[in-house]
This record gives structure tokens, C-alpha cells and sequence, in this order.
């Protein structure tokens, strides 16, 4: 019997079965629900392994067994070979189980008809993800998704879409840009409408101009569906806005992915220095000792106001303030990794001085069912 149900899970210990591509929707909705969770499955897909890297997951990489199943309020199938056995050792320990959703037959494809649509997922949070965007991944036949994309909404894929994690993990496992390319022409000239769930912005640091690119010299057909840039998005759930009237009239958004000095940047840190506005710093954690020393080297004040925010938008979100002459320091006392978000500037004071912004409630998951 199926039903659909609304469970309070903060707090509880959520099994996950199976590890793959079909882990990852159900693994941040019970993040997002406030869930403890522990996956267990071989081989899993590279995003599951990063949420288990930054302390948000527990993973066992091997198959499950009912010894698993202790201590734990809830188990959750996320892999259609392992439903029969798991919902056997749930019934025999009468554990409530949610099963996989059993994939549907693929509607007929023609060759050479397909698309691909580039979607800006946002920072994380499915909330944040467009009207526009929600509604192309209801309609994909393959579905391309990011690590920092809102991976909770894949649920609301079409039953018979293939997910395909391309995650990049910083200094860690990663899919080549080129092999996220060829899989994107690769899915449309077989007939496939193919989204390509990103986080952010797909514009901004999202190489998306690069898969369009890749497509259109195939012939491919490209939508774009824009999204609230981790810039933008950052800072504001930390209390920060960019611009205030008193304080500054811009803001810059930047690359820290290469430091200052790399013959690969293309950045004049001096003229930032000296601009006067908001310094946004994305992908910057690594390189962050070497941007703030050269920024005060080129004549930015040394008590110019910092902050960081990594996981914006996420249950695991968090701030550090100081200087920018210590919020390096700060930030790597206080353990803050990767995603992450730095602002630089007098804007990033405000954050001490007002209360900080009320949390985003968890959204309800329309459709969701529960197989008991």
C-alpha cells in the first residue's frame, strides 16, 4: 500500500540504501528535514561522497545488511535491486520503509530531435530554484546534475529520467568538463530532452557558456533558464547585502580559484583594491591567504570587514566575520570549507549589527509517497 505522508525527522537516524545516482534526492530532503543519515552502498556517485567528506553524511561503501538496521527510525531504498530484500529485513524488525521509485519504460526517443536546457539550480536550497527550472526537470529525460545543485528536487524528475552525477570535488574526484560536454550532445542526439541542473547561476563560474558552446557546434538546441547566483544568494542569506546606500555603490564578483601571482590570472588585484566596492570571492578558500595579503599589499585597509559563509542556503549553513586582514585565519580555525562565498568590504560589518535573517522553514515535498 502506498501513501503519501508528512514525517517529522529532526533528530532521527535515517538509513539510505544504496548509494548511487537515485541517493541523492532523498538524501537532501532528509538533510533539509534534519535528519541523521547514513548511506550505505558500493560505489557511490561523487556527490554522495563530498556530503560525506564535509561531515554531513555518514557512508559505509559496501552493501547493506540487516545489522544496519539497528538503532535507525526509518530505512530508505534508494536502489530498485536492493527494495525486496531491504522491505524483507524492515518487516522482519518492523521498521517503517520508504521504497525506491521503480523506473518507468522511456517514452520513444527520435534520433536527432532532442535538446539540452541549462538550468540554474541556485545556491542549494530547492526553494530557491525557479518556477522555469522546477518545471524543466519535470519534463527531462536525462537529468545532468552538480554536486551545489539542488539535488532534493530530482525527485520531481519524470520516473523513467536517468540521473547522471558529474560532480567536481574540490582536490578530489571530479568529471572533466570535456566528458560533461560529449554526455550532454551524446543524450540529445539520441532523441532525449537533457537538463543540466546546476548550481548558481549557469553564466556566472558555471561553464555554461562552454556547454552551450559544445552543443551548438553539434547542432544542439539550447534553452537557458538563469538562477540566483551563490554570489548574490551567499551574502544575503548570511545578512549581507552587497550594495547599502551609506556604504557602497557596487560590488565585484570574482575567481579565487587562482591566487594572485598565477600566470593564469587574469585579475588586477591592485585596481580591486582600490575600486571601493563590495569584493565577492567564489571559489576561494584555498587561495584566500594570498588574495587578502595582496589586496592589503595593494592598499586596502587592513580592518576592512570580511566575512565567509560556506553551505548557504543549506541546514549545514555558517558565517565567520574578522578582518579582512584575518578572516583566512578565522575561517580555517574554524574549519569552514568548500562551497563557500567571501565578502570583502564594509558591507560584510552589517552582519554583526543585525539580527540575523530568520531561516528558510523546510519546504513540503509534494508527491512524495511512502511504501509501507
Amino acid at each position: 500500500m502506498s501513501f503519501t505522508a508528512d514525517l517529522d525527522l529532526a533528530g532521527c537516524a535515517v538509513l539510505v540504501a544504496g548509494a548511487g545516482a537515485g541517493a541523492l534526492a532523498p538524501v537532501r530532503s532528509l538533510l533539509d528535514a534534519g535528519a541523521l543519515v547514513r548511506v550505505v552502498g558500493h560505489t557511490p556517485v561523487d556527490t554522495v561522497v563530498d556530503l560525506a567528506e564535509r561531515g554531513q553524511i555518514g557512508l559505509d561503501r559496501r552493501s547493506p545488511s540487516p545489522v544496519d538496521l539497528h538503532a535507525v527510525h526509518l530505512v530508505v531504498v534508494a536502489d530498485p535491486t536492493l527494495d525486496e530484500v531491504v522491505r524483507r529485513w524492515c518487516a522482519d524488525l518492523g521498521l517503517p520503509v520508504v521504497g525506491s521509485r521503480r523506473p518507468a519504460a522511456a517514452p520513444g526517443a527520435t534520433p536527432g530531435q532532442g535538446s539540452v536546457v541549462l538550468v540554474g539550480g541556485g545556491p542549494g536550497d530547492p526553494g530557491l530554484l525557479t518556477v522555469a527550472g522546477l518545471e524543466a526537470v519535470r519534463s527531462a529525460d536525462v537529468v545532468v546534475t552538480d554536486r551545489l545543485a539542488p539535488i532534493g528536487v530530482l525527485d520531481q524528475a519524470p520516473a523513467h529520467a536517468e540521473v547522471v552525477d558529474v560532480a567536481k570535488i574540490p582536490r578530489g574526484s571530479f568529471t572533466p568538463q570535456e566528458r560533461i560536454n560529449e554526455l550532454l550532445v551524446e543524450h540529445a542526439r539520441a532523441g532525449k530532452r537533457v537538463v543540466r541542473l546546476k548550481g548558481g547561476d549557469p553564466f556566472v563560474f558555471g561553464r555554461g557558456g562552454e556547454e552551450w558552446q559544445a552543443c551548438a557546434e553539434a547542432g544542439i538546441p539550447v534553452e537557458v533558464v538563469p538562477g540566483v547566483s551563490s554570489a548574490l544568494a551567499g551574502p544575503a542569506l548570511a545578512g549581507v547585502p552587497l550594495t547599502h546606500r551609506t556604504l557602497t555603490q557596487g560590488f565585484t564578483v570574482v575567481s579565487g580559484h587562482l591566487p594572485p601571482g598565477d600566470p593564469g590570472s587574469t585579475l588586477d588585484w591592485g585596481a580591486l583594491a582600490r575600486s571601493g566596492t563590495t569584493l565577492v570571492v567564489l571559489m576561494g578558500i584555498a587561495t584566500l591567504p594570498a588574495i587578502t595579503a595582496e589586496l592589503v599589499a595593494q592598499g586596502l585597509p587592513a580592518t576592512t570587514p570580511a566575512l565567509t559563509v560556506t553551505d548557504a542556503g543549506l541546514p549545514a549553513q555558517r558565517s565567520v566575520s574578522a578582518t579582512v586582514a584575518d578572516i583566512a585565519a578565522v575561517g580555517e580555525a574554524a574549519g569552514v570549507r568548500a562551497p563557500a562565498v567571501t565578502v570583502i568590504g564594509p558591507v560584510a560589518g552589517l552582519a554583526a549589527q543585525l539580527p540575523a535573517p530568520a531561516a528558510r522553514p523546510p519546504r513540503p515535498r509534494g508527491g512524495s509517497s511512502a511504501a509501507g
